[in-house]
């Protein structure tokens, strides 16, 4: 049993909540941020920190997906489709990727994930930007309140079978890094399917969680979950989470875009290092 200090617990706690609050505005989920810290600073196995950031991830996904459903920002037809192609991603990397030398897999997904983030900014930089609506190829389309614009946007999903591509090899190298799905299902969905940020930020969180109550079964029945630690994280990020939520609803989607896009820029720099 791993003992934990007074400090530590209100470290963990607080670290939690701002996990919390970014897992649940950007649709991350957090282990892109847990599983380095739990590694680095508590000295964990990454076995460890992975089932405790999954444990996370399912507390954050727990808070906010019913809340995002009811508000009509998470697209549940939308995020069951692509999380059915995640999931035998997960699979598939599990059963052949992780067979590569793992430097090599980071090395190629970080080249990936530099492109994503410019291409987000870009995006979120444009002025007068409106959702692109005329291109209607599927039903899974939505609609939403959007307090900041002070208006409802509609959408309509588009290049779903692309989507659903890089849904699968999105989800096999996620998690073969431990980084969460989030991390390329949110881009996927806003640049390529041309969903608002807003909800597709809501839909991943629909989906993070789960695929991550699934694999934290397995990593609870492996013995791989240490109870205090996630207990205290899991506390934060519950927290964290209602507070992000707000910030959701009210933020500006181009602010959102522009701070997802340096939190991938970030973890394309933090692979490419690990990798070299």
């Amino acid at each position: 049993m791993i003992e934990i200090s007074l400090f530590q617990s209100f470290f963990l706690l607080i670290f939690g909540f701002f996990v919390g609050i970014l897992g649940s505005v950007m649709g991350v989920g957090g282990g892109v941020f847990i599983v380095p810290l739990l590694v680095l600073v508590f000295k964990l196995p990454i076995q460890n920190a992975i089932a405790v950031s999954l444990v996370s991830i399912v507390a954050v996904s727990s808070a906010v997906a019913s809340v995002n459903v009811e508000k009509g920002l998470a697209n549940v037809r939308l995020g069951t489709i692509m999380e059915t192609t995640m999931a035998l991603g997960s699979i598939f990397g599990a059963l052949v990727m992780s067979r590569l030398p793992s430097k090599t897999v980071a090395l190629f997904f970080s080249i990936f994930l530099f492109p994503v983030a410019a291409s987000m900014y870009v995006k979120a930089s444009r002025k007068n930007q409106k959702p692109d609506t005329k291109e209607r190829k599927t039903s899974l389309g939505g609609e939403f309140y959007d307090p900041a614009a002070g208006s409802s946007i509609s959408y309509e999903a588009q290049k779903l079978p692309q989507a659903m591509f890089f849904s699968f090899f999105g989800g096999g190298l996620s998690g073969l890094l431990g980084l969460g799905g989030g991390i390329v299902q949110v881009p996927v969905m806003n640049i390529l399917c041309k969903v608002p940020i807003k909800a597709a930020a809501a839909t991943s969180n629909f989906m993070i969680g789960v695929s991550a109550a699934a694999s934290s079964l397995i990593f609870y029945r492996k013995g791989y979950i240490i109870a205090p630690l996630a207990f205290y994280v899991c506390f934060g990020v519950l927290l964290g989470s209602f507070l992000g939520m707000k910030f959701l609803h009210n933020a500006k989607s181009e602010k959102i875009q522009i701070l997802f896009s340096l939190l991938v820029f970030m973890v394309a720099v933090r692979m490419l290092l690990n990798s070299l």
